[in-house]
Protein backbone atom coordinates (compact mmCIF):
# COMPACT_ATOMS: atom_id res chain seq x y z
CA UNK A 1 0.00 0.00 0.00
CA UNK A 2 1.56 3.49 -0.91
CA UNK A 3 0.74 5.92 1.47
CA UNK A 4 0.45 9.43 0.70
CA UNK A 5 1.31 12.27 3.20
CA UNK A 6 -0.26 15.57 2.41
CA UNK A 7 0.96 18.72 3.97
CA UNK A 8 -1.33 21.07 5.82
CA UNK A 9 -2.80 23.60 3.33
CA UNK A 10 -3.17 27.48 4.30
CA UNK A 11 -6.85 26.83 4.89
CA UNK A 12 -5.92 24.09 6.85
CA UNK A 13 -3.69 26.18 9.10
CA UNK A 14 -6.00 29.46 8.51
CA UNK A 15 -9.29 26.94 9.62
CA UNK A 16 -6.88 25.64 12.62
CA UNK A 17 -5.67 28.63 13.98
CA UNK A 18 -9.11 30.66 13.73
CA UNK A 19 -10.59 27.51 16.02
CA UNK A 20 -7.99 27.94 18.41
CA UNK A 21 -8.10 31.40 18.71
CA UNK A 22 -11.77 31.83 18.74
CA UNK A 23 -11.85 29.37 22.03
CA UNK A 24 -8.95 31.16 23.90
CA UNK A 25 -10.19 34.72 23.11
CA UNK A 26 -13.81 33.58 24.24
CA UNK A 27 -12.00 31.87 27.64
CA UNK A 28 -10.02 34.84 28.29
CA UNK A 29 -13.29 37.07 27.94
CA UNK A 30 -15.67 34.47 29.80
CA UNK A 31 -12.90 34.23 32.55
CA UNK A 32 -11.62 37.25 33.04
CA UNK A 33 -14.26 40.12 32.28
CA UNK A 34 -13.43 43.13 31.27
CA UNK A 35 -13.10 45.78 28.84
CA UNK A 36 -10.45 44.59 26.35
CA UNK A 37 -8.36 46.81 23.87
CA UNK A 38 -5.77 44.93 23.02
CA UNK A 39 -6.19 40.88 21.44
CA UNK A 40 -3.21 40.20 19.79
CA UNK A 41 -2.03 36.36 17.52
CA UNK A 42 1.60 37.00 18.83
CA UNK A 43 4.54 34.99 16.71
CA UNK A 44 7.98 35.49 16.45
CA UNK A 45 10.45 36.20 13.30
CA UNK A 46 10.42 32.75 12.35
CA UNK A 47 7.00 32.43 12.14
CA UNK A 48 6.31 29.48 15.10
CA UNK A 49 2.97 28.79 15.98
CA UNK A 50 1.37 31.75 17.23
CA UNK A 51 0.11 31.97 20.99
CA UNK A 52 -2.67 35.05 22.03
CA UNK A 53 -1.98 38.30 23.95
CA UNK A 54 -4.38 40.82 25.26
CA UNK A 55 -4.69 43.51 27.93
CA UNK A 56 -8.12 45.06 29.33
CA UNK A 57 -8.26 48.30 30.75
CA UNK A 58 -9.14 46.21 34.63
CA UNK A 59 -6.00 44.34 33.68
CA UNK A 60 -3.72 46.79 32.97
CA UNK A 61 -5.07 49.02 36.45
CA UNK A 62 -4.59 46.29 38.36
CA UNK A 63 -0.83 45.50 36.74
CA UNK A 64 0.17 48.98 37.91
CA UNK A 65 -1.85 49.51 41.44
CA UNK A 66 1.14 49.09 43.15
CA UNK A 67 3.58 51.72 41.95
CA UNK A 68 5.24 53.66 44.20
CA UNK A 69 3.65 57.01 43.29
CA UNK A 70 1.03 58.12 40.92
CA UNK A 71 4.20 59.46 38.45
CA UNK A 72 5.42 55.79 38.12
CA UNK A 73 1.85 54.45 37.84
CA UNK A 74 1.61 56.37 34.58
CA UNK A 75 5.17 55.64 33.34
CA UNK A 76 4.42 51.33 34.18
CA UNK A 77 0.69 51.89 32.40
CA UNK A 78 2.20 53.79 29.10
CA UNK A 79 5.42 51.13 29.41
CA UNK A 80 2.99 48.19 29.71
CA UNK A 81 -0.26 49.18 27.51
CA UNK A 82 0.50 47.90 24.10
CA UNK A 83 3.12 44.97 25.71
CA UNK A 84 2.07 41.59 24.94
CA UNK A 85 5.55 40.23 26.96
CA UNK A 86 4.02 42.35 30.08
CA UNK A 87 -0.03 41.22 29.95
CA UNK A 88 -1.08 38.72 32.40
CA UNK A 89 -2.68 36.75 29.42
CA UNK A 90 0.10 36.36 27.29
CA UNK A 91 -0.32 32.84 25.75
CA UNK A 92 -3.51 32.49 27.34
CA UNK A 93 -5.48 29.20 26.44
CA UNK A 94 -1.98 28.18 24.90
CA UNK A 95 -2.99 24.40 25.26
CA UNK A 96 -5.64 24.93 22.95
CA UNK A 97 -3.19 25.51 20.17
CA UNK A 98 -2.03 21.75 20.59
CA UNK A 99 -3.87 21.26 16.58
CA UNK A 100 -2.39 24.56 15.48
CA UNK A 101 1.55 23.14 16.64
CA UNK A 102 1.15 20.36 15.00
CA UNK A 103 0.04 21.37 11.49
CA UNK A 104 3.14 24.08 11.64
CA UNK A 105 5.01 21.34 12.37
CA UNK A 106 3.97 19.23 9.37
CA UNK A 107 5.14 21.92 7.00
CA UNK A 108 8.55 22.94 5.97
CA UNK A 109 11.27 23.74 8.66
CA UNK A 110 11.88 26.99 8.71
CA UNK A 111 15.68 26.83 9.07
CA UNK A 112 18.93 27.83 7.29
CA UNK A 113 18.68 25.08 4.78
CA UNK A 114 16.12 26.54 2.80
CA UNK A 115 16.50 28.75 0.09
CA UNK A 116 15.31 32.48 0.91
CA UNK A 117 13.27 32.03 -1.52
CA UNK A 118 11.45 28.97 0.01
CA UNK A 119 12.13 30.94 3.86
CA UNK A 120 9.97 33.62 2.67
CA UNK A 121 7.17 32.23 0.80
CA UNK A 122 6.37 29.62 3.53
CA UNK A 123 7.32 32.55 6.20
CA UNK A 124 4.28 34.94 4.44
CA UNK A 125 2.17 32.12 4.46
CA UNK A 126 2.07 31.19 7.86
CA UNK A 127 1.65 35.20 8.68
CA UNK A 128 -1.61 35.14 6.13
CA UNK A 129 -2.90 32.81 7.94
CA UNK A 130 -2.51 34.36 11.52
CA UNK A 131 -4.48 37.67 9.84
CA UNK A 132 -6.97 35.43 8.03
CA UNK A 133 -7.92 33.76 11.64
CA UNK A 134 -8.03 36.79 13.22
CA UNK A 135 -10.36 39.26 10.22
CA UNK A 136 -12.58 35.74 10.13
CA UNK A 137 -12.90 36.18 13.92
CA UNK A 138 -13.21 39.77 13.48
CA UNK A 139 -16.29 39.55 11.21
CA UNK A 140 -17.76 37.14 13.80
CA UNK A 141 -17.72 39.73 15.89
CA UNK A 142 -15.69 37.70 18.28
CA UNK A 143 -13.84 41.54 19.25
CA UNK A 144 -17.52 43.33 19.03
CA UNK A 145 -19.15 44.97 17.17
CA UNK A 146 -20.20 48.46 15.51
CA UNK A 147 -19.11 51.21 18.24
CA UNK A 148 -18.17 48.52 21.10
CA UNK A 149 -15.22 47.06 18.29
CA UNK A 150 -13.92 50.80 17.25
CA UNK A 151 -12.38 50.27 21.76
CA UNK A 152 -10.47 46.86 20.33
CA UNK A 153 -7.45 47.12 18.54
CA UNK A 154 -6.78 43.21 16.69
CA UNK A 155 -3.26 42.11 15.86
CA UNK A 156 -0.77 39.84 14.35
CA UNK A 157 2.22 40.61 15.79
CA UNK A 158 5.86 39.51 15.14
CA UNK A 159 8.53 39.56 17.60
CA UNK A 160 10.58 41.36 18.03
CA UNK A 161 8.38 44.35 16.64
CA UNK A 162 8.71 45.53 12.76
CA UNK A 163 6.63 47.88 10.72
CA UNK A 164 4.89 44.35 8.98
CA UNK A 165 2.63 44.50 12.69
CA UNK A 166 1.62 47.99 11.81
CA UNK A 167 0.52 47.21 7.87
CA UNK A 168 -1.41 44.35 9.62
CA UNK A 169 -2.77 46.57 12.14
CA UNK A 170 -4.33 48.88 8.95
CA UNK A 171 -5.59 45.71 7.22
CA UNK A 172 -7.31 44.17 10.64
CA UNK A 173 -8.69 47.67 12.45
CA UNK A 174 -10.78 50.50 11.54
CA UNK A 175 -9.04 53.45 11.21
CA UNK A 176 -11.09 55.01 14.20
CA UNK A 177 -9.35 52.31 16.16
CA UNK A 178 -5.83 52.72 15.80
CA UNK A 179 -5.46 56.67 16.75
CA UNK A 180 -3.88 55.44 20.10
CA UNK A 181 -2.11 52.25 19.06
CA UNK A 182 -0.31 54.40 15.96
CA UNK A 183 0.99 56.84 18.20
CA UNK A 184 2.11 54.81 21.27
CA UNK A 185 2.76 51.71 19.30
CA UNK A 186 3.33 51.39 15.56
CA UNK A 187 6.47 50.55 14.01
CA UNK A 188 7.00 52.35 11.01
CA UNK A 189 9.23 51.46 8.29
CA UNK A 190 12.63 53.53 8.39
Amino acid sequence: AIIIVTMPTRSDLTNAITDAARRAFSSLFENHPGCYYYCSLITTGEAHPPVIAAWSHEALAATTANAESAESAQMARRAMKWSYADSPFYCYGEELFESVNRLFAERPKMNHEMTKENWDSEYQLRIDTMESAMARLDSEGVFGSGDARLGTVVLVEVMPPDHSNTDRALRLNPMAALGEWLAEAAELEE
